[in-house]
Parts: structure tokens; sequence; C-alpha cells
């Protein structure tokens, strides 16, 4: 059998790269774009690749696929919960909450939506944390309720790459009834308050006169020096008849004087 002319292979080989050639556009290439704050999660035939980013990445479409995940901090308002303390008030709280991804992979494989679950676990460990609070640990202690929040969902949210920075109570309503019994228990409180202020000053007052009458008591002649010292005091007012009381002790100071000065 008679062999094929080298020109055959030749336009075979030819043939065959020109097939190539044109299979190529049927597989384009994708250009893709991450951000700075941003990652993209790449599955590649459904495998999870890994996180890639920053920067400009050529995925194949039919074959990989991108997720992107934002990196930045978030801020959910959560809606205002209707709940009971534990004495029995009921209250309104509402809290604003901010986080963060901190595993794109994470986020993207083990939970649907993080978002939306993030804001639902929010909502949930709002409405049990104030159950466990009374009335006066809420108004009182924002902070420590706060911490409490905080330690709660990022514990909940900490599986799917979600860092919870900081859970925040901002409103806290009362009906109005308990706001008017609020008022009168503060009123109450401080009228408490100014009435012991008073007696521990009435008290204080009393050890004074106490000590000033027992430093009289034992030098008499203070009590002419300070007797001296009111009559000085009320000359000074403008009052046309000025009537006082003489002390004997003093008249008696006075006649000895005489009559020892007579006697010299």
């Amino acid at each position: 059998m008679a062999s094929a002319p080298p020109t055959d292979n030749w336009v075979a080989r030819l043939l065959t790269g020109l097939g190539y050639v044109l299979l190529i556009p049927l597989f384009p290439l994708a250009v893709k774009i991450v951000q700075e704050y941003e990652r993209g999660v790449i599955f590649r035939l459904g495998r999870l690749v890994g996180a890639k980013g920053p920067g400009l990445f050529i995925i194949l479409p039919i074959v990989d696929r991108m997720v992107k995940i934002d990196l930045r901090v978030f801020t959910v308002d959560v809606p205002s919960q209707e709940m009971i303390t534990t004495d029995n008030v009921t209250v309104k709280v509402d809290a604003v909450m901010y986080f963060r991804v901190v595993n794109p992979e994470d986020a993207v494989v083990k939970v649907e939506n993080y978002f939306r679950a993030t804001a639902l676990i929010a909502q949930t460990t709002l409405r049990s944390t104030i159950g466990q609070s009374d009335l006066d640990a809420l108004l009182a202690k924002r902070e420590e309720i706060n911490q409490r929040l905080q330690v709660a969902v990022d514990e909940a949210t900490e599986p799917w790459g979600v860092k919870v920075s900081m859970v925040e109570v901002r409103d806290v309503l009362l009906a109005p009834e308990m706001v008017r019994t609020i008022a009168r228990q503060a009123e109450a409180e401080r009228e408490r308050r100014a009435k012991v202020i008073h007696a521990e000053g009435e008290f204080q007052a009393a050890e004074r006169l106490a000590e000033a009458g027992r430093i009289i008591a034992a030098s008499p002649g203070t009590l002419q020096l300070r007797y001296l010292q009111t009559l000085t005091e009320i000359t000074t007012e403008r009052t046309n008849t000025l009537v006082f009381p003489i002390p004997i002790d003093l008249l008696q100071a006075l006649t000895k004087g005489i009559a020892a000065s007579s006697t010299d």
C-alpha cells in the first residue's frame, strides 16, 4: 500500500489547529474586578477554591463562579421589640448593631444570607436579654446590657464568619402611667435625700453648740467677751432705741473692779 504524501500530514495538522482556534470563542474568558474592600469567593465546578482579592481576575464563565463579599462595617437598625422585664414592666426597646465579615468563605458557604441571619439573631437576642433584666437595670446599667448583647450575638454569628463589634440599645419606651410612676418615685427619693441632709445639718449644728457650751462653761470670761462682741454688732444697726440686758456676772465683775480701784 502506498503511503500518504507528506503534504497530507501537514494539511491535517493545519486543519486541527484551525479547529482549536475556532473553539476558543466558544469558551470566552471573563474578567472580574474586586475592590479593595471586597473579596471574591470563587467556586470551580461547584467546589470552593478560596477567597481572592483585591484586584483583577480571569475566570471561565461556565467552569467558575465568583461571589463578591463586602468587608466593610454594616450598620443594622434592630426594630423596636415589645417585651416584659423581670419586674413585670412592659417596655419597647430598639437597638443598633455594627458588624462586618471577617471570613468571606464561611459567610458564603455556611449561611444562605449572612446579613439577614445576623439581623434576625440580633432581634431574638435583644428580646431574651431584656426579658432577663429589670427596669432599673435597663435604665441605669445600659453599658452592661450592651456588652451582654454584643457577646451573645457575636457568639451566635462566629460560625458564619461574621464579627459583631457593637450592639447599642437606643430608646426605651414606657407606658404613660409607668412614666408618671417613675416620676413620683424620683420626686419621693429627692425629698428623702433633702430630709436626710437637713437632719445631718441639724445634728452637726447641735454638736457644735454643745462643744461651744462646754468651752464657755470651762472659761466664764469667754461668755463676757461674747456678750461684748454681740453688743458691738448690735450698735452697728440703725436703730433709735436700744434695749439690752446686762448679766449679773458682768455687773459683779465691774463692781469688783471699781472697789479695787477705790481701795488703791
